[in-house]
């Protein structure tokens, strides 16, 4: 499992490959988690080449939205495809998230 992260335009850009899973939940909270550190404040995260998510992965992406907010951050997923998307929206995740068809669409969004 592989996570980047890089800036575009202010942004930190986290790719997301592969699955997301109990294995390697907390390499992508790190991550993320030494960006806030840094003083980032706006995530787009891309998950065009996750191909699963597990509870402790969607997990994981709510305590790191929860950080995020009460940094003053915002996060935008994109990418999700529609086994993905369908997860989302049965766990009502979807209300919590915004959540874009396109890594383009989120950029734009900030």
């Amino acid at each position: 499992m592989a996570f980047s992260v890089h800036k575009r335009d202010g942004i930190a850009v986290v790719e997301v490959s592969d699955k997301l899973i109990v294995a390697n939940r907390q390499a992508l909270k790190d991550k993320v988690l030494a960006e806030v550190g840094e003083g980032g404040r706006k995530f787009a995260m891309d998950f065009s080449g996750t191909t699963y998510i597990d509870s402790s992965g969607l997990g994981v992406l709510v305590s790191l939205s929860k950080k995020i907010r009460f940094e003053g951050g915002r996060l935008r997923l994109s990418g999700l495809d529609d086994d993905l998307r369908s997860l989302f929206e049965l766990t009502k995740l979807d209300t919590l998230f915004q959540i874009d068809d396109t890594l383009e669409e989120s950029l734009a969004a900030f």
